[in-house]
């Protein structure tokens, strides 16, 4: 598993590790609220963000073509997200959603062993329940069990 491990004063095993579907990185990134409350713990070291290649592109072109966010800004907020996450690249392509970035967050998300994957997609991901055997949550459910 290739891992870009951040130093943090707790046992990394006892961190919940999370990964974040790239709705929730562009509500908190945009919106605020629960999703930024979650990237708040991660910049805290309170849970460990598990994050991809895939997710930061898909990340940029969302905030590039359907926000239409300078170039600049874009790279500030990825930059600020790997600064706060590990970052795994999958090994495995997994093809159990027809939208084909989704299958991008359960690799990325079994890659990096996450205890959760967080969305807000209620059409492909939130269905699903789980993937293998890592529950499939909304921010709120991941705070309100963090908490």
């Amino acid at each position: 598993m290739a891992l870009r491990q951040k130093t943090n004063s707790t046992n990394t095993s006892t961190v919940i590790r999370a990964c974040l579907d790239t709705n929730v990185l562009i509500s908190a990134v945009l919106f605020g609220g629960k999703p930024a409350e979650i990237l708040e713990l991660a910049a805290k070291e309170e849970i460990s963000l598990v994050i991809s290649p895939e997710i930061l592109a898909e990340m940029s072109k969302v905030l590039n073509k359907k926000f239409n966010w300078p170039e600049t800004n874009i790279l500030k907020e990825i930059k600020a997200i790997t600064s706060i996450s590990i970052i795994v690249v999958p090994k495995t392509k997994i093809h159990k959603i027809s939208d084909h970035s989704d299958n991008r967050i359960l690799e990325c998300a079994v890659e990096g062993q996450a205890n959760y994957i967080v969305t807000g997609d209620k059409k492909h991901l939130l269905p699903l329940k789980e993937f293998k055997n890592i529950p499939i949550i909304t921010p709120n459910n991941f705070l309100k069990i963090f908490k």
